[in-house]
């Protein structure tokens, strides 16, 4: 298992990305959460198999074309206390 913190930067915010990442999250079995940041990006924190946590953020990227802008991706320890995937204010 990996962890990924993932900032989300483009036209993110209202329009339905954190439902989407989320429903793309529980389809990959992934774990963590997806939140809007005050400066209009998404932040994310993705764990599970490292082709999963790909291919959900290729999933995100194919659904809003051209919404996202630029994916920051880093590599973080897993954290145990995230059971579920959930959608945080």
């Amino acid at each position: 298992m990996v962890a990924r913190h993932i900032i989300f930067i483009g036209r993110v915010q209202g329009v339905g990305f954190r439902f989407t990442a989320h429903r793309m999250a529980n389809r990959h079995q992934l774990t963590g959460f997806v939140r809007n940041l005050p400066n209009g990006s998404v932040e994310m924190l993705a764990q599970g198999m490292a082709d999963d946590i790909d291919d959900c953020m290729e999933d995100i990227k194919e659904y809003y074309p051209g919404h996202v802008r630029e994916m920051n991706v880093n590599e973080i320890p897993p954290d145990p206390k995230y059971t579920d995937f959930n959608i945080t204010f």
